[in-house]
């Protein structure tokens, strides 16, 4: 568990100047926790003392192992793949496969506790709720898992949109976004400062359902999001796994297109036959220039 868990785990039982002090944690998140406890003190007006009494409440001996554990997050947050490497044991090529095939299955399993049924359902509805536009991105990795999830959305439903490769085009999209469109973002270990920016803007300005998709350090778009999925990346490689985000992304497909399965099947039918008509014409120009 995270410090921001734990923070966000405690935040029904805390006293007022605590609730105070935990959502000014949360909106800066790891930075204002950072900052000397005098300093943490004047800007949210809760004391030293209470800060600590805090900070015991979510486990901690005291305010240096809280700032400690945040340096730590912080530090696990920017891991490269050399970093993640130097720390990995070396691979045996002669059992990879079934050792990998083994860390994967352990993850799988263990997703169910990191995104609950109720939270998927959430996400689904939003997704599936005609009355509502999508736009996806991610970032410079993480897009092509963005691409992968609106393909699917697109022939379950129509307002799907792709956002542009080109940051200077996203000010297109947004212009297009209603209040309580929804917009899904995908941000994983070694955050993409253009994907917190894109969030600020639309939570400033367009009021949307932001949706994001990143790992349990949690990039630094989640303080502007309305939901955010936490999963899990790491299988002892040099490389974060995606796999996680792409059994979610499937669960998320399946009950989507299971909202309104006659309006499914229906739009992928004509989907298909428009494919077939268009795939004919080129098929025939080929020909006749060939």
């Amino acid at each position: 568990m995270t410090v921001q868990d734990a923070v966000r785990e405690n935040l029904s039982e805390l006293t007022a100047g605590q609730t105070k002090l935990a959502n000014a944690l949360l909106a800066d998140y790891p930075f204002a926790g950072l900052q000397p406890i005098q300093q943490l003190a004047d800007s949210t007006g809760v004391s030293p003392p209470s800060i600590s009494r805090f900070v015991n409440r979510l486990g901690f001996a005291g305010f240096s192992e809280f700032q400690h554990r945040l340096i730590e997050e912080l530090r696990e947050s920017s891991r490269s793949p050399r970093d993640l490497r130097a720390l990995s044991a070396e691979a045996d090529d002669s059992c990879f496969l079934a050792t990998y095939a083994q860390r994967f299955a352990d993850l799988a399993r263990r997703l169910p506790e990191t995104i609950t049924q109720q939270q998927l359902g959430t996400v689904a509805a939003l997704l599936a709720d005609p009355g509502r536009s999508i736009f996806l991105r991610g970032g410079r990795i993480s897009d092509t898992l963005a691409r992968f999830l609106s393909m699917h959305l697109r022939q379950i439903r129509q307002g799907v949109h792709h956002m542009a490769d080109d940051p200077e085009l996203w000010a297109d999209s947004l212009l297009e976004m209603r209040r309580g469109d929804v917009v899904v973002l995908f941000d994983f270990r070694r955050y993409q400062p253009s994907v917190e920016r894109l969030a600020a803007a639309i939570h400033a300005q367009r009021r949307a359902q932001i949706v994001l998709i990143t790992d349990k350090w949690q990039s630094p778009a989640a303080r502007h999001c309305s939901h955010v999925v936490a999963l899990p990346i790491e299988i002892g490689t040099a490389w974060d796994t995606a796999a996680a985000a792409l059994a979610l992304i499937e669960a998320l497909i399946v009950t989507v297109s299971e909202h309104d399965w006659t309006s499914t099947e229906t739009r992928i039918e004509c989907w298909d036959a428009l494919r077939a008509d268009l795939q004919g014409k080129d098929s025939n120009k080929d020909q006749e220039t060939s």
